[in-house]
């Protein structure tokens, strides 16, 4: 039987037998044995993915696009899915059962036979004792998995050595079971302030999972503190992954505004720009362009882990910080080079406020054009989604460009111009382009359009280089980011 999406096939009355386990995608079970065994819902996707296209060895990037569309993901994040589903399976990676490990491209779902039945006929559900055993119990009742879901998620014996993605996991086992009753049963057993943390966190990825009150609960302000400590070192992780892309976007923005603006001032009547001027041009911008973005652009992916429910303020103000101190470090760094090379640095230099600005718009435009995805995660649009994300987050930074030209803040363009007037024998005094716009010297007009196109190609190069889906092989594939409350 071929079915060409998950959806139609939940909608189906089939099921999968295999060895001893059933997958009912419409009643969004795995049995074993008539045992429930509890997946969270994209885990559940995963394994009915790889069931049914169970004669292809499925590409990383095609699991990606099918299980998380509208997420950015990382490979770890596919590996813990697969560990997942093979402590589930009992299944073992050195010697598979189920799903082989195919090098350097994805995964398959190998067991023979699988029988496809009819669904209608419902499920027998048995009762069996848990398997204290086995390296992953099956329990029959719900009280059993719940305690041993409690017991993973708090690090209790012998579960102290689990790391966070596998806490993390059993958390979300915990929500689909149910968080009511979750939070009943920890109370105040040891780790419970920790474990809490780690229920209030997942909540956002699986659908329908209850809330948890910070305020009422034993212990809040330890609780409090895991919860920040969670947030920040996902933070800086989301930082950390999206700086090297957001950085080449905005880099290639600074070298094509660097190659325009060179090529018109070679050609300006009057100029004595020549070739190597387009050059450094090109090195200036780019150079500028990618550490502007770099900082922005951790500062937005940061914001979309630190808030949920108030993300587009938190992206623009996180924006706006970023900027700030891009701006700031970006200023003292000139001033030292200039100041140690050649004894004075060019002045006066822009930075801070310019950053700030710049990146307040950015995180405007970027929070207006895009949306955080159902249970969570970056905001990757594509096709004409991202072309809009792009062009809105341009014009928002062009704009903002324009308003710090008219003021007469100290842009890249204009900080050019500023050393030109700086240091004899510059070529790249922006007088000439001035008089082509009919002002003697630059005055406000120039450094308005000149710093609005600035700002137009930066915005665009970062919004894309944020929004950028890479391959499969790429090492940072994608990487899961949850925007939080």
């Amino acid at each position: 039987m071929t079915d060409t999406s998950l959806v139609s096939q939940s909608q189906g009355a089939v099921r999968y037998r295999f060895g001893e386990f059933t997958l009912s995608p419409r009643r969004r079970l795995l049995l074993r044995s008539g045992v429930v065994v509890p997946l969270i819902p994209k885990y559940f996707d995963l394994l009915q993915l790889l069931i049914r296209r169970r004669q292809d060895a499925l590409d990383k990037r095609e699991i990606f696009d099918r299980i998380w569309p509208d997420v950015i993901v990382s490979d770890g994040a596919l590996n813990q899915a697969i560990r997942t589903l093979r402590r589930s399976l009992q299944d073992d990676s050195r010697a598979p059962r189920y799903i082989r490990t195919v090098s350097r491209h994805g995964y398959q779902f190998v067991f023979e036979p699988v029988i496809v039945e009819d669904d209608d006929a419902g499920h027998v559900l048995v009762s069996e004792p848990p398997d204290i055993n086995g390296a992953t119990p099956v329990l029959a009742d719900t009280g059993s998995q719940f305690e041993y879901l409690l017991a993973r998620v708090r690090g209790a014996e012998p579960y102290g050595d689990l790391s966070d993605d596998e806490r993390r996991e059993a958390a979300e086992q915990l929500h689909v079971l149910g968080t009511r009753e979750a939070l009943e049963r920890l109370n105040t057993r040891p780790g419970h302030a920790r474990a809490r943390a780690l229920l209030r966190e997942s909540r956002w990825d699986v659908p329908g999972a209850g809330d948890v009150p910070l305020l009422g609960a034993p212990a809040p302000a330890r609780t409090v503190a895991a919860l920040v400590g969670l947030r920040l070192r996902g933070a800086m992780r989301a930082a950390t992954s999206r700086l090297g892309l957001a950085a080449a976007g905005g880099g290639m923005a600074g070298v094509v505004a660097g190659a325009v603006g060179g090529m018109v001032l070679v050609l300006s009547p009057g100029s004595a720009a020549t070739l190597s001027t387009i050059a450094a041009f090109v090195i200036v911008g780019g150079t500028a362009g990618a550490f502007g973005a770099a900082g922005i652009g951790a500062g937005l992916a940061a914001a979309e882990v630190l808030a949920r429910s108030r993300r587009r303020l938190a992206l623009a103000l996180c924006g706006a910080g970023a900027g700030l101190l891009a701006g700031t470090v970006a200023r003292l760094a000139v001033n030292t080079v200039f100041g140690s090379i050649v004894g004075r640095p060019p002045a006066p230099l822009g930075g801070s406020l310019e950053g700030l600005i710049v990146g307040l718009a950015a995180g405007i435009g970027y929070a207006g054009s895009t949306h955080t995805p159902r249970g969570g995660g970056m905001a990757t649009p594509r096709g004409m989604a991202r072309a809009h994300a792009a062009i809105v987050t341009a014009l928002c930074c062009a704009a903002a460009g324009s308003a710090l030209g008219a003021i007469g803040a100290n842009t890249v363009s204009v900080t050019l111009d500023t050393v030109g007037n700086t240091y004899d024998g510059s070529q790249v005094a922006l007088a000439p382009l001035a008089r082509i716009l009919g002002e003697q010297e630059v005055h406000p007009l120039t450094r308005t359009l000149v710093s609005g196109f600035e700002g137009l190609l930066f915005g665009f190069g970062l919004a894309l280089g944020l929004t950028h889906r890479p391959g499969a092989g790429h090492t940072c594939r994608k990487f899961k980011v949850e925007s939080r409350k």
